[in-house]
């Protein structure tokens, strides 16, 4: 069990579903995130969650799956996400729903689905000296407010631009319904091989959204005359200082991450109670 660090709200959730997993017979490791919640003795490390277990559950918000998908996309182990809060796109269970919809999902009665990730790297002088990955999206992007960076786009080594932008958003169709649809992006269902390119205020007015197949390399090259400090950010939660002169490289992980949903889910009832559609 993961759960979102420092709030209080989950502690009450936390133990009703420990509750609940007790009286199924289940053993139960608990993330490091845990810690300070309750006491207990049943904590580990990330890594040996998905060295161990069957299955993950998250106890937050969209927030801590993307969290516990980057962490455990090379552990092949299965995600279910309990929502507090606003209603998710991930993570899509009520906590109201444990002792229903969670005892179906851990009778085997859910939809599997398999979600796939970015990798990035930055590359300066020919050396990594950063990467990670992102199930939403992975952000070039400025780091100070009411500038632009300068950025050259290239895919599967063909030049496609060079623009002036707060940025360009690379996205999963996961990370469709996120950022990238704040910036003007499509949503894209969340099955499709494809990668979505949104640029984020660009000073041309001809720059538009460009959906590739999923399988294309993205090189983002930062122009030697950038006269701002740009950003490389993956899901918004972990970010790389980037200088001029640097390639910014994503492309599909091999690795995918397997979530699980209760029997009926309707991606559309989702997007429109979210969206707020058909008002």
């Amino acid at each position: 069990v993961i759960v979102k660090p420092h709030t209080e709200l989950v502690k009450d959730k936390l133990e009703h579903l420990l509750d609940f997993l007790k009286d199924k017979d289940c053993e139960v490791l608990l993330d490091e995130s845990v810690d300070g919640l309750l006491s207990q003795n049943n904590i580990v490390s990330r890594d040996e969650l998905g060295d161990r277990c069957d299955i993950v559950i998250t106890l937050g918000g969209d927030g801590t799956m993307l969290n516990a998908a980057r962490s455990l996309a090379d552990k092949d182990v299965p995600l279910i996400g309990i929502n507090i809060g606003r209603l998710g796109f991930l993570a899509d269970v009520s906590p109201d729903e444990i002792g229903t919809v969670l005892d179906d999902i851990l009778s085997g009665k859910h939809i599997k689905e398999e979600r796939f990730l970015l990798e990035t790297k930055v590359t300066r002088n020919n050396e990594t000296i950063f990467s990670g990955d992102a199930l939403n999206d992975v952000v070039v992007h400025v780091r100070d407010v009411a500038r632009m960076i300068e950025f050259e786009t290239r895919i599967n080594d063909q030049f496609v631009n060079h623009q002036r932008a707060d940025g360009l958003i690379i996205s999963t169709p996961t990370g469709s319904t996120a950022y990238a649809l704040s910036s003007g992006g499509p949503i894209l269902q969340a099955n499709l091989e494809a990668i979505t390119l949104v640029p984020i205020c660009p000073h041309t007015l001809s720059s538009r959204p460009l959906v590739v197949n999923a399988n294309s390399e993205v090189d983002i090259l930062i122009s030697e005359t950038n006269q701002a400090i740009a950003h490389v950010t993956c899901d918004g939660q972990t970010s790389f200082d980037v200088k001029n002169g640097d390639q910014v490289s994503i492309k599909r992980k091999q690795h995918t991450i397997t979530l699980l949903h209760p029997q009926g889910l309707n991606n559309f009832d989702i997007l429109r109670a979210k969206l707020h559609w058909s008002e």
